[in-house]
């Protein structure tokens, strides 16, 4: 007998967005990533996990070059975004960095209105007129469901909100300049469980149209959200793969290890 495949599942992540071959990254002396390779899937949420200090948050940044801000940062190998060598000579870093969006530990948004949060990014790349800049507000804030929550307040300052608001407001503000990914450096680390589950949900909706990469401590996040994962340990990346397998049938035992709390 056959069976009709569950109507409700959700589609597989799409092809590789992001290519990593044999990535090298040092810290003036200290070999931070070593011979990274793996593929991010586009329109799904890759979750790197392992203990701290291992090259997680070393390696989101390598994805928008944010790296290149520290003195002494030296890399080698490859990364390709849609086929395109961001190391390679004349890469513009401010198209990348609009493409390439991230989420930082703790919210921060500017000193400035809500408003004025959402369409800094729009004004800085183009200056919309009103209209628009109105529009890109209600669409974003839409999105990340603060919408209703602030709609007559827009023109008060965003540091009145709760730190889980601030959060989705700083990715609303990623959301207006059009990014094509999302990082996501430890976002929950700031919020209370109950707003570290409606990001949860908020990152969910997202995937339909962003590819997310997550990086994260709580292995229960990465096992609810994530459709890969990768572990890393000592600047390695360890095991690559789809997250229920990483969770129930890791093979390598370092990485059985790390979920199942003998070390990390």
């Amino acid at each position: 007998m056959t069976t009709s495949p569950d109507a409700s599942a959700e589609p597989l992540p799409g092809p590789p967005v992001i290519t990593v071959r044999g990535l090298n990254l040092y810290y003036r002396d200290f070999h931070a990533l070593k011979e990274v390779s793996c593929d991010f899937a586009g329109r799904a949420i890759t979750a790197l996990i392992g203990p701290s200090g291992c090259g997680k948050s070393t390696l989101l940044r390598v994805f928008n070059r944010m790296n290149d801000l520290i003195e002494g940062v030296r890399l080698s190998g490859r990364v390709l975004i849609d086929g395109q060598d961001i190391y390679a000579k004349g890469v513009n870093l401010t198209q990348l960095r609009k493409k390439v969006g991230m989420v930082f530990q703790r919210p921060n948004p500017f000193p400035l209105s809500i408003f004025d949060n959402v369409v800094y990014g729009p004004r800085l790349h183009g200056r919309p007129g009103r209209g628009e800049l109105e529009e890109i507000a209600a669409r974003c804030l839409t999105a990340v469901g603060l919408w209703e929550e602030v709609k007559d307040r827009l023109h008060a300052s965003a540091l009145r909100l709760t730190e889980e608001q601030q959060q989705r407001l700083c990715v609303a503000r990623l959301l207006a300049v059009e990014p094509e990914i999302l990082l996501m450096d430890e976002p929950c680390s700031a919020l209370d469980p109950v707003a570290t589950l409606r990001l949860e949900e908020l990152m969910r909706e997202l995937k339909s149209r962003y590819t997310i990469i997550i990086v994260t401590h709580n292995m229960q996040q990465a096992a609810r959200v994530s459709d890969q994962t990768g572990f890393m340990l000592l600047g390695e990346l360890v095991e690559f793969g789809d997250t229920a397998r990483i969770f129930t049938r890791p093979q390598d035992q370092r990485t059985e290890d790390y979920i199942t709390g003998k070390y990390g």
